[in-house]
């Protein structure tokens, strides 16, 4: 099916692939076995010979290469007869690309096509926070209890989609976690869809704020049955107030369902007494206890709750309490590395915000020592310099974004005149686990929680977060 559709819809086609990662290397791939591997053009930053094993075999396979160039800008085909797969960092509108698709050329992406020619229902997940945690859970919670087919999770995380067109079937869930990269261009085809929240973030990609908020709008659209929203993030509540769709509002900070949906026609999902409840205003029904719930932090319930809402009539009974007792985090998301002297070590890598770090530090107890810092994304760091000053004791600061952090501390730091919170400053990142070992007292923690991306120092956050736990342990 999958090669005969792209024989069907590209065979007098030009391909593009816009960067040679994740998301494309599939493609390319699919394209080859189709039998359209010299219609097929690769544009990448990096030279050739950067670009692996992958690049070679493809190369001999006809896929043709221009490298060490800006991809978007000065295209070398006819792009009227164009079909460009953008990953998702590249925007929609850079370079040459607003005129490619003037002239007549389609512009989509990996996930782009698996959404439109996929028979399955798809639940979609998007948010500036907790959206890699809640799809997880969402893939967890649907494998524990949907008897009727498979459960596949991709998008940002997971395996890519695309190759597997053939192999998923109508009766099968496909579990997505989109960025707004990715959602800017998309029509979407979502059953279900969550927004967790919406935060200043990535506001080096995106115009503005609208903008953003915009791009995470696009995970819901014609198909969606029931939409899932954070009622006290006030971007979702807009969306909610405008929206006919079913839907059901969710949060941790909300006791009952008048205070939670005030004046929305929707379900609600709240906290009460340490039981997570779903109401309609005239009924309750309990759904789990927290105290099931093996990870930490009130954000984290609320995670609970977007994945309960989603798949919500579709599992069967005792599903989630037997994933919150046993599910134990994603990897790179306030993982436990050791202990030693009396001092924990968390690597939380995957937190590329301020508002990723402040719900990080929220669940210590003790005032641990943070090590924050990266390549920034214009985001405001004052919210974060205040937590710091309330929970934690010292926090190191590295990276590109050194002084930002710094000066947004100064900027609040007459506001507690009584806090013992130490800072440093430190470029080397292997000196930062040392400096935080000898500044760190027994019973408390270390936490890597960088607030910023990783692209200063390393390829992406999971290799910061592999680095981190490497140097922890060798301590």
């Amino acid at each position: 099916m999958l090669h005969g559709l792209l024989r069907e819809k590209f065979s007098d086609k030009n391909i593009i692939l816009l960067g040679f990662g994740v998301s494309n290397i599939p493609v390319a791939r699919e394209f080859i076995k189709a039998g359209m591997g010299e219609s097929v053009t690769v544009r990448d930053m990096k030279a050739f010979d950067e670009l692996g094993d992958a690049a070679r075999e493809f190369a001999a396979a006809g896929v043709k290469f221009e490298c060490g160039i800006e991809p978007t800008k000065g295209f070398t085909c006819d792009t009227s007869r164009a079909v460009i797969f953008r990953s998702p960092g590249i925007r929609p509108d850079a370079g040459d690309l607003t005129a490619a698709v003037e002239s007549g050329a389609i512009l989509t992406s990996e996930v782009e096509f698996f959404c439109e020619h996929t028979s399955a229902r798809i639940f979609a997940i998007t948010g500036s926070d907790g959206k890699t945690t809640t799809s997880t859970l969402t893939s967890l919670l649907l494998k524990e209890g949907y008897k009727d087919g498979k459960i596949y999770l991709g998008g940002n995380i997971g395996t890519p989609l695309f190759p597997l067109l053939d192999e998923i079937g109508e009766n099968d869930i496909c579990v997505l976690e989109l960025s707004s990269f990715q959602l800017m261009t998309m029509d979407s085809r979502a059953r279900h869809a969550a927004i967790t929240n919406i935060t200043p973030n990535h506001l080096n990609w995106h115009i503005d704020m609208n903008e953003y908020a915009e791009a995470k709008y696009n995970v819901c659209g014609k198909s969606t049955a029931r939409l899932v929203l954070n009622a006290t993030d006030s971007y979702c509540r807009a969306l909610a107030s405008k929206t006919d769709t079913d839907k059901i509002l969710f949060s941790a900070y909300k006791d009952n369902y008048t205070d939670l949906c005030d004046g929305i026609t929707a379900k609600g999902i709240f906290l009460r007494d340490g039981k997570i409840i779903l109401s309609d205003g005239e009924t309750e029904e309990v759904l789990l206890v927290t105290s099931d719930i093996k990870l930490p932090g009130v954000h984290n319930i609320e995670n609970y709750m977007t994945a309960i809402a989603l798949t919500y009539g579709l599992v069967e009974d005792g599903a989630a309490q037997k994933v919150a007792k046993t599910f134990g985090g994603v990897e790179h998301r306030l993982e436990f590395v050791r202990e030693k002297n009396g001092v924990k070590y968390y690597n939380s890598s995957i937190d590329s915000s301020p508002t990723r770090t402040i719900a990080a530090l929220s669940t210590f107890k003790n005032k641990p020592t943070l090590i924050i810092g990266g390549r920034g994304k214009k985001t405001p760091y004052e919210g974060l310099a205040r937590e710091l000053f309330l929970r934690a004791g010292a926090v190191i600061l590295t990276g590109e974004t050194l002084d930002e952090v710094s000066e947004a501390l100064a900027s609040v730091a007459s506001e507690y005149p009584d806090s013992e919170l130490k800072i440093f400053k430190e470029e080397d990142f292997a000196a930062c686990v040392k400096l935080a070992e000898s500044v760190t007292p027994s019973g408390s923690a270390v936490l890597l929680s960088p607030a910023a991306t990783s692209f200063d120092k390393f390829k992406n956050f999971a290799e910061r977060g592999k680095v981190f736990k490497e140097l922890v342990k060798n301590l």
